[in-house]
């Protein structure tokens, strides 16, 4: 209800305004103060205002308030690259009445990659998002209104939406639930996944997926070998280059006539795009340089993870021993001694996160605080 009143409304503040250019459309609506903003910040207001036949695709305000914060800054910080990117994909340089389009049609925008046109039951997508308003003509072209900001490559809303969504990601989809960091998959941070298939995972000694499923500290650690704290794609991919994961050691990248590997993996399909980062998928599991056999037989177990007030520490020796603990960013938040074989930190006032526990006898395990 809430959507067609803000339909009706928007379609009587437009029709109001007649013998416009786009950007005057867009200027005058009370709906579009973000979309104006960042189309003057990337001195495209110009060219929106300029004789030539133009479809322009309009998020709302509330369309842009979807949009994670820092991605907003991110696109800010770089008007003349990635914002004026994302903005020249809602625009078409020809007209495009909504009778003009169909489903499955695909149209060229001025960033140079195509959109998807999708009709479901009457209504209009365009990639992911609703047009709720069409066919706002103006002195130079068209407008409709969305009501969500598209972006190219992007077909969900985080890396976690991808896996999930995949039909050949179960298995990854069943690991990262039991290792709980599907959370962490979610929030406003910027990762870069190399997603496994199932085939991968079935590729691995009979037994191994099982092991790992009843090891949450184990599996954490091979899951975070195959996530980067940042956005790579595939064009900023080095032959030679070290990848440092997540998880603490690194991966090497090989570029050669069959295309691009992580270790002894092919990146398969790449450039998934997402709000919080991008997913590569690959053919084979990466695994750390200890064998699986060490990983499962790791002196050392933390349990719940995640956890939510205490973290168990459980280890083989009762000797006394250090522990520092460091966050996603790699600054140490606790230090302690652990000095029994089992051992509970209290992590009441640590933020919702990813943490990395290093101990002095060179164990190293990571744990997510809820």
């Amino acid at each position: 209800m809430k959507k067609v009143l803000l339909s009706l409304s928007l379609a009587l503040s437009f029709g109001l305004s007649q013998a416009q250019t786009a950007f005057e459309i867009i200027q005058n609506s009370p709906n579009h103060n973000t979309l104006e903003a960042v189309v003057l910040a990337a001195g495209l207001d110009g060219a929106l205002d300029s004789p030539g036949a133009l479809t322009v695709f309009a998020p709302t305000d509330a369309a842009f308030a979807l949009v994670p914060q820092p991605i907003i800054d991110a696109l800010l910080a770089d008007p003349s690259g990635a914002l004026t990117y994302i903005l020249t994909y809602h625009v078409v340089p020809s007209v495009a009445l909504s009778t003009d389009l169909s489903d499955g049609q695909f149209i060229t925008t001025l960033s140079g990659v195509d959109i998807t046109v999708s009709i479901v039951n009457g209504d209009v997508f365009i990639n992911q998002a609703q047009v709720i308003v069409a066919d706002i003509v103006t002195d130079n072209g068209v407008v409709h209104v969305l009501d969500a900001v598209i972006a190219p490559g992007i077909i969900a809303n985080n890396v976690w939406d991808i896996i999930q969504g995949s039909p050949v990601h179960t298995i990854l989809e069943t690991g990262v639930l039991a290792a709980g960091l599907d959370g962490t998959l979610q929030n406003d941070y910027f990762y870069t996944v190399f997603a496994p298939t199932d085939a991968a995972f079935g590729a691995l000694p009979a037994g191994t997926i099982e092991s790992l499923i009843a090891n949450p500290t184990a599996l954490t650690d091979v899951l975070l070998y195959h996530v980067v704290g940042s956005v790579i794609a595939s064009t900023d991919l080095v032959d030679g280059q070290d990848v440092t994961m997540l998880q603490g050691d690194n991966t090497t990248i090989t570029l050669g006539m069959g295309g691009a590997m992580i270790n002894n993996a092919n990146i398969v399909a790449a450039d998934f795009r997402t709000w919080n980062g991008i997913v590569h998928v690959i053919d084979a599991v990466l695994l750390p340089p200890a064998s699986i056999n060490d990983i499962l037989k790791s002196s050392v177990q933390a349990y719940p993870n995640p956890c939510t007030d205490v973290l168990t520490i459980e280890r083989k020796s009762a000797s006394a021993e250090s522990y520092s603990i460091y966050n996603v960013s790699g600054q140490l938040v606790a230090s302690g001694l652990l000095n029994n074989n089992l051992n509970t930190i209290s992590t009441n006032a640590f933020t919702s996160g990813m943490y990395s526990v290093v101990t002095e006898s060179g164990s190293h395990f990571n744990f997510i605080k809820n």
